[in-house]
C-alpha cells in the first residue's frame, strides 16, 4: 500500500471516525423507537452492526464523487453528510425531508453531497452506479462511483451485468458489498453455490479484496488502495466487506431464521466495541471524551427528530409534483420546407440521430449491435465509421444492464439514445425503465431527472412469431413519470428524435416493424417536431377514427374505402400515447358524435380501452353510439402469415367497425 493511499490516524481523524460510527448507531437506534410509536412507517431497514463500511468507504471518498446506495442507507447518508434533520425528516414522510418526504427510508436523496439514491430494488443500483461513472467518463471528469449492495444483490442478473459492462469500458466504479451473510432470511451458503463473492468479481476482471468490514480501518485502508489504483488508471474496483448485520432484516422481521446466540457472539465483535476499545488501549482517546461525543450526538438526534416532528407535511395538491420536470424547451419552429426527397422511415432516423450527435457531443447511441452490425433494423448502419466506438457503442446482450448504464449516463449529464433491440427484449429491462427512469425524478423530490431516450421496435407483421411480435406501447403508457412517443409520418421519425433529445425526463419512442420500409418525400431540411399533441391526418364529419403507430396508415386507408360509400372518416394520430392529447381527441369526436380506436395491442386492458373510457367520461353526452374498438385478437402472435395476419388489425377489419358503427348510429 502507498503512503498516499494510507489512513492517517491522528487523534483527529480517528475520532471522526468513532463519532461517524456512535452517530449511525444511535440515530438508528432512535428510528427504531420512532416506529414502533409509527411516526417511521414502511419498510425500516437498519444498518446496525455495518457502521464501519459506511464511515471507512465515505472517509475516503472525494465531494466530487457519486454514491448509489441501497435500501439500508441511513448509514451511508450520514456518513456521506447528508444532515441528519433532513435524513429524520424525510423518515417521517414531511416537506424538510431530503426528498420531501417522497422518497422514506429506502430513498434517501441529496444532490448537494451526490448522494444518488437508496433503491428498493436489490441490485437495482449497479447499472446506474455504472451508467453515472460512464457519463463523467464521456465528459472527462476524474470523479469515481462508489455503489454499495448486500450480498444478496450478487444473485441478481444486473449484478453480472453491471461488472461486466464496467470491466469492458474500463470505468471507475467502486463496487462495494457489504457481505452480511444474509439476504433477508436467507443465509448465503443456502443460496450461494460460490460464496467467496469477491470472486464472482475476480471473474470478470474486476481487481477484488476482502475486506474485514467489521474494522473501520481496515475499511477506510482498503477502500484507499483502491481509489488511488482508479485515480491512476481508471477501471472498477471491488470490495468485498465482511460483517453481520445485528438487527433483523427489517422491522418487519421476526428474525426466525437465526438463533439469539449467534447475534450475541457477533455483537461482541462489532465494529464500534472494537474500534474504542482499540482506542482506549492505545491512548488514542480517553472515556470522558467518549462520553462527550455520546452526549453530542444524542443532543444532535434529539434537535432533528424535534425539527422533524415539527416540520409541515407536503400539501395535497402538490401531490402531483415532481413527476415529471416542471419545465420543459420548447421546440425550435420548422423552418420554411426545402425541396423534398424520396427517402424511408428507416433512413429519417438515421438522419435524426446523425444530426443529434452533430450538433451535441454529449448525445450518444448504444444497445446490442448497433456498431458493427448497424443495428437489427439497419438504422445505424454506417454510424460507427462516423463517429467511433466511444459514441456508437455495442452493448454485450444484457438490457437491464445497459438500460441502467444509460440512466446513470444521463444523470452525470449525457444524452444517451439506448437502443433496445425489440419490445419483447425491452422486458429485460422493465425494472430499469419503471423502477429507476420513471420515477427517480418524483422519489428524490425534483432533485435528479433522467433526460434518456430509449427506442425500441413494436408490432407484428414480419412472421416473427409469439416472442417478437408484441405490441407493448400501452404497457409504458400505464406508467407515469414517462413520456411515450409512436412516430408513424416520415416527419416524425425525423423530427421527434430531437425533440426527446431535449426533454429533461425519460422519452420511449416505439418504431413499428411495418414502417421502416416505408417510403415517400420529405423535405431535406427538415427539423423538429412538438411531441404533446395528436394529429388529425384525414378530416371528416361522420366518424372519427383514432390510432398510432403501425396502424396509421392502415386506417387512412379504411377512411378512403368509407369515402366511397360516401362516409366521410376523420383520422386521428395520436402519435404521443403519453400524455394523450384528450383535447385533439374530444374535440372530434364532439363533432362526429362516433369513434372507433384502432390498436394493434390486445383488447383486455389495452390503450384503446383507456381512450374509450375518457371519452365516455368526457364526451358521454356527444355520442351517438358507444365506442368501438379494432384491437388484437387475445393470442399469441401466431407465425403462419395468414393467421398472422388475422390476430392484428386490418383495413377490412376497420372498415366493418366502421360499417357496424354507422349501422348502429
Amino acid at each position: 500500500m502507498t503512503q498516499q493511499a494510507k489512513p492517517h490516524l491522528d487523534r483527529d481523524h480517528v475520532r471522526d471516525l468513532l463519532r461517524g460510527m456512535i452517530r449511525i448507531r444511535r440515530f438508528e437506534a432512535k428510528c427504531a423507537e420512532l416506529y414502533t410509536q409509527e411516526k417511521i412507517r414502511g419498510f425500516l431497514h437498519l444498518y446496525d452492526g455495518e457502521e464501519a463500511i459506511a464511515v471507512g468507504v465515505m472517509a475516503a471518498l472525494e465531494p466530487a464523487d457519486r454514491v448509489v446506495a441501497t435500501y439500508r442507507e441511513h448509514g451511508q447518508a450520514l456518513a456521506r453528510g447528508v444532515t441528519m434533520e433532513a435524513i429524520m425528516a424525510e423518515m417521517m414522510g414531511r416537506a424538510t425531508g431530503c426528498a420531501g418526504g417522497r422518497g422514506g427510508s429506502m430513498h434517501l436523496f441529496d444532490a448537494a453531497t451526490n448522494f444518488h439514491g437508496g433503491n428498493a430494488i436489490v441490485g437495482g443500483g449497479l447499472p446506474l452506479a455504472t451508467g453515472l461513472a460512464l457519463g463523467d467518463k464521456m465528459q472527462g471528469r476524474a470523479a469515481v462511483t462508489a455503489c454499495f449492495f448486500g450480498e444478496g444483490a450478487v444473485a441478481e442478473g444486473e449484478f453480472h451485468e453491471a461488472l461486466n459492462l464496467a470491466a469492458l469500458w474500463s470505468l471507475p466504479v467502486l463496487f462495494v458489498c457489504e457481505n452480511n451473510l444474509y439476504a433477508m432470511g436467507s443465509a448465503l451458503s443456502r443460496v450461494q453455490a460460490q460464496t467467496d463473492i469477491h470472486a464472482k468479481a475476480a471473474a470478470c476482471g474486476v481487481a477484488a479484496q476482502v475486506v474485514d468490514g467489521m474494522d473501520v480501518v481496515a475499511v477506510e485502508a482498503a477502500t484507499r488502495c483502491a481509489l488511488a489504483a482508479m485515480r491512476t488508471d481508471p477501471a472498477p474496483q471491488f470490495l468485498e466487506c465482511r460483517s453481520y448485520r445485528f438487527r433483523a432484516h427489517s422491522m418487519f422481521d421476526a428474525e426466525l431464521y437465526r438463533d439469539k446466540a449467534e447475534v450475541a457472539e457477533w455483537r461482541k465483535k462489532g465494529p464500534i466495541v472494537r474500534f474504542q476499545t482499540w482506542l482506549l488501549e492505545n491512548g488514542l482517546i480517553r472515556q470522558p471524551e467518549i462520553d462527550a461525543i455520546e452526549a453530542e450526538v444524542e443532543a444532535e438526534i434529539d434537535a432533528a427528530t424535534n425539527a422533524a416532528e415539527a416540520a409541515p407535511l407536503e400539501p395535497v395538491q402538490d401531490l402531483l409534483r415532481h413527476v415529471m420536470a416542471e419545465t420543459r424547451p420548447t421546440p425550435p419552429k420548422p423552418p420554411r420546407a426545402a425541396k423534398a426527397a424520396e427517402t424511408t422511415y428507416r433512413d429519417a432516423i438515421r438522419a435524426a440521430i446523425t444530426e443529434a450527435m452533430l450538433r451535441d457531443e454529449k448525445v450518444f447511441l448504444m444497445g446490442e449491435d448497433v456498431g458493427a452490425y448497424g443495428g437489427c433494423y439497419a438504422v445505424s448502419k454506417g454510424m460507427l465509421a462516423e463517429f467511433g466506438p466511444d459514441r456508437i457503442r455495442d452493448t454485450p446482450l444484457s438490457e437491464s444492464g445497459f438500460t441502467g448504464a444509460g440512466i446513470g449516463a444521463a444523470m452525470a449529464g449525457m444524452r444517451p439514445i439506448v437502443e433496445l433491440m425489440t419490445v419483447n427484449f425491452s422486458l429485460l429491462a422493465l425494472d430499469q425503465i419503471l423502477n429507476t427512469a420513471a420515477t427517480l425524478r418524483h422519489m428524490s423530490g425534483g432533485q435528479f431527472g433522467v433526460p434518456l431516450v430509449i427506442r425500441m421496435a413494436t408490432g407484428a407483421g414480419k412472421q416473427l412469431a409469439a416472442q417478437h411480435s408484441h405490441s407493448l406501447e400501452g404497457w409504458y403508457a400505464h406508467i407515469p413519470g414517462l413520456r411515450v412517443l409512436a412516430p408513424a409520418t416520415l416527419e416524425d421519425a425525423r423530427g421527434m428524435l430531437w425533440t426527446a433529445l431535449q426533454e429533461p425526463d425519460p422519452v420511449l419512442i416505439f418504431e413499428n416493424v411495418m414502417l421502416y420500409n416505408h417510403a415517400g418525400p420529405l423535405a431535406a431540411n427538415a427539423g423538429a417536431v412538438e411531441i404533446d399533441h395528436a394529429a388529425v391526418r384525414r378530416p371528416g364529419r361522420d366518424l372519427t377514427l383514432i390510432t398510432y403507430g403501425g396502424s396509421l396508415f392502415k386506417t387512412l386507408e379504411a377512411a378512403e374505402v368509407m369515402a366511397g360509400d360516401g362516409i366521410e372518416v376523420e383520422v386521428i394520430d395520436l402519435r404521443c400515447l403519453r400524455p394523450l392529447d384528450d383535447a385533439t381527441i374530444t374535440a372530434s369526436v364532439s363533432r362526429t358524435r362516433r369513434a372507433v380506436v384502432v390498436d394493434e395491442g390486445w383488447r383486455s386492458g389495452s390503450l384503446a380501452a383507456e381512450i374509450s373510457a375518457r371519452i365516455t367520461e368526457q364526451a358521454f353526452f356527444s355520442l351517438d353510439a358507444p365506442v368501438g374498438r379494432v384491437c388484437s385478437a387475445e393470442v399469441p402472435v401466431p407465425y403462419a402469415r395468414h393467421l398472422e395476419e388475422a390476430a392484428i388489425p386490418q383495413v377490412a377489419g376497420i372498415v366493418a367497425a366502421v360499417r357496424e358503427m354507422m349501422r348502429r348510429g
